[in-house]
């Protein structure tokens, strides 16, 4: 294994820091939670997690929290993953691969706009406003 250098080792904590931002909760107004039960992870949650991450780093949101929960009890529907933003209901899609995580952050954080094909759950309360 080559010697790390102070350069190395600095962008190493750079990049850490990154991640745990991500976490952080102050200056969020965005939340995006992935189900990361055993059956989320058996369906490929892990996977998900990271493109939601890697999306969100290419487009440089700072508003958005990104965390982990559970099962969500939607087995069927695994990996989950629940976003959570201003003037919007807060939604849950079922099945999302990473190709859907980037979209995700596409068109419903940075658009506005939620993907119907992919919503698993919705709050009752939407559902009676829209009947």
């Amino acid at each position: 294994m080559a010697k790390l250098t102070l350069d190395d080792l600095r962008r190493m904590r750079e990049e850490k820091q990154k991640a745990m931002d991500m976490r952080d909760s102050s200056n969020k107004d965005v939340q995006v939670i992935v189900g990361m039960g055993t059956c989320g992870i058996a369906a490929g949650a892990k996977d998900t997690f990271t493109a939601l991450i890697d999306a969100l780093n290419e487009k440089g949101l700072t508003n958005v929290l990104i965390r982990q929960t559970g099962c969500m009890g939607l087995c069927h529907s695994e990996p989950t993953v629940e976003v959570i933003a201003p003037d919007m209901p807060a939604v849950i899609y079922g099945k999302v691969d990473p190709a859907t995580a980037k979209e995700i952050v596409e068109k419903h954080i940075v658009g506005k706009a939620l993907i119907d094909s992919k919503i698993c759950d919705r709050p009752s309360i939407d559902i009676i406003k829209n009947a």
